[in-house]
C-alpha cells in the first residue's frame, strides 16, 4: 500500500474507539472523520479522540475523499447505514450483526456483490492467532475427524439488575440479545475452525432479570457510574440473559454452546473445545496466547503463542515474539490488515480471508433459527 486510505468511523460507544485504536496501528491508513447523531456530539467526540473532521452521517457520505466507513452504531442502524455507504461508493466494515432482519442482510449481500466494493463484518475474534492455528491444524489433519464441539461465551456485565444498556431494548438490538451479541462470535468461530456447517439447532433461553432498573441518566457500556435509587425506572426485559443450544453438524457430529451475560467473574470468556479423532483442541479468550492440545496416548500439549512455533497461516497474525502477549485489541488490527489490503486493490477478492457480509448473513440466519427453536421448544433446521 503506498497511498493513504482515508477512513471514517460512525458511532463512538465502546467499539468505535476500539476500531480507531486498531486503525491507528496500520501503515497508510488515516482516520479522517468521525460521525455522531448530532453535529455537537460529533465535534465533542472528535476533539477527545483526536480526529480532524466531525460530521453527522449524511454529511460524511458527501465527502468524496473518504474511501471506507466503519459502522459502529447500535444494531438497528446497521442496515440503513451500510446500504447508504455502499450506494455512496465507499467500502464498508460493519459491526455485527450485519442487520436486525434476514431480508435486510440479504439485500446488503446483494448490493455489496453488485458493487464489488470491499465489505466486511467485524467477527474479529477469528483473529486470535491461536484460533487461526486451530483452523490450520484442522486443515492439515492434526485434529482428525471432528467428533464433537463444546463452546461457551460467558460475561458478567449484565449480572446486576441495575446493569443496563441499549442492547436490552429489542427495538435497538433485535429479538435476541446474548445469542446475537456474543453467541454470534462463538457460532462464527465454530464453523470457521471446524469447517463444518451447523444444520439444526435446539435452544433453551432464560431471562434471569425479568425486569431491570433503567438509569434515567446517560451511562456508557462498561462504565462504573454509581446512581441513586431515584435515578432508575423499572422496565420489563424479554430478551435472554442466558442460552443453551444443542447443535447438529453436516458431518453427523454434535455440539452444544452456552452463552451468558450474567456469570459473575467471567469478564469476557469465549471458550471452545473441539474433540477430534486425533486430538482435542481447547481455546479460552481470557488466556488468548495459549492453545491446549489434548492427547489420549501421550502427554497433553500446551502451545504458547510464538510465531516460530505456529503454522505460517497463524504466524501471519502475530506481531510480537513468543512471550509478548497479544490480545483483544490485536484481533481488530489483524483483521483490518487483511481488509485494508483488499481496499488498497479497490475491490472485494473472490475468496476473502476475512468475514464478509455473507458471513454476517449466515450468523443472522443461525441466530434467527435459534430464537425460533426456543419459542417452539423443538429442533429447527437451518
Amino acid at each position: 500500500m503506498s497511498q493513504t486510505i482515508k477512513a471514517a468511523i460512525v458511532g463512538t460507544g465502546f467499539i468505535g474507539p476500539a476500531h480507531l485504536e486498531a486503525l491507528r496501528r496500520l501503515p497508510n491508513v488515516e482516520v479522517v472523520a468521525l460521525c455522531e447523531v448530532t453535529q455537537e456530539l460529533a465535534n465533542e467526540k472528535a476533539k477527545v479522540l483526536g480526529i480532524p473532521r466531525a460530521y453527522t452521517f449524511d454529511e460524511m457520505l458527501k465527502q468524496d475523499d473518504i474511501d471506507v466507513v466503519h459502522i459502529c452504531t447500535p444494531n438497528f442502524l446497521h442496515f440503513a447505514q451500510a446500504k447508504a455507504v455502499l450506494e455512496s461508493e465507499k467500502h464498508v466494515i460493519c459491526e455485527k450483526p450485519l442487520a436486525v432482519k434476514i431480508h435486510e442482510a440479504e439485500e446488503l449481500v446483494k448490493i455489496a456483490s453488485a458493487t464489488g466494493l470491499v465489505n466486511a463484518v467485524h467477527f474479529n475474534l477469528r483473529y486470535y492467532p491461536m484460533v487461526r492455528q486451530m483452523k490450520t491444524m484442522r486443515e492439515k489433519g492434526d485434529l482428525g475427524e471432528v467428533y464433537s464441539v463444546m463452546g461457551s461465551y460467558l460475561q458478567d456485565w449484565l449480572f446486576f439488575q441495575t446493569d443496563y444498556n441499549w442492547r436490552l431494548e429489542p427495538d435497538k438490538s433485535g429479538d435476541s440479545r446474548a445469542i446475537a451479541d456474543i453467541g454470534s462470535h462463538l457460532l462464527d468461530i465454530t464453523e470457521y475452525v471446524t469447517g463444518l456447517k451447523i444444520t439444526e439447532v435446539m435452544a433453551d433461553f432464560s431471562t434471569v432479570h425479568k425486569t431491570r432498573l433503567k438509569p434515567l441518566k446517560a451511562i456508557e457500556t462498561y462504565s462504573d457510574t454509581k446512581l441513586q435509587a431515584s435515578d432508575y425506572a423499572e422496565v420489563p426485559i424479554n430478551t435472554e440473559d442466558h442460552a443453551t443450544v444443542l447443535l447438529r453438524f453436516d458431518n453427523g457430529s454434535k455440539g452444544s454452546i452456552t452463552v451468558s451475560q450474567v456469570s459473575a467473574g467471567r469478564k469476557n470468556r469465549l471458550n471452545i473445545e473441539i474433540a477430534g479423532s486425533k486430538s482435542n483442541f481447547e481455546f479460552n479468550s481470557e488466556r488468548p496466547n495459549e492453545l491446549w492440545i489434548g492427547k489420549r496416548d501421550k502427554a497433553n500439549e500446551q502451545l504458547m503463542k510464538d510465531p516460530s512455533l505456529a503454522y505460517p497461516e497463524a504466524s501471519a497474525l502475530i506481531s510480537f515474539p513468543g512471550g509478548h502477549n497479544e490480545g483483544f485489541p490485536d484481533t481488530s488490527k489483524q483483521m483490518f490488515k487483511e481488509v485494508y489490503a483488499a481496499i488498497a486493490v479497490g475491490k472485494q477478492p473472490e475468496n476473502p480471508s476475512y468475514p464478509t457480509f455473507a458471513s454476517g448473513l449466515r450468523e443472522l440466519i443461525i441466530g434467527e433459527r435459534i430464537v425460533e427453536s426456543d419459542k417452539k421448544q423443538a429442533w429447527v433446521k437451518i
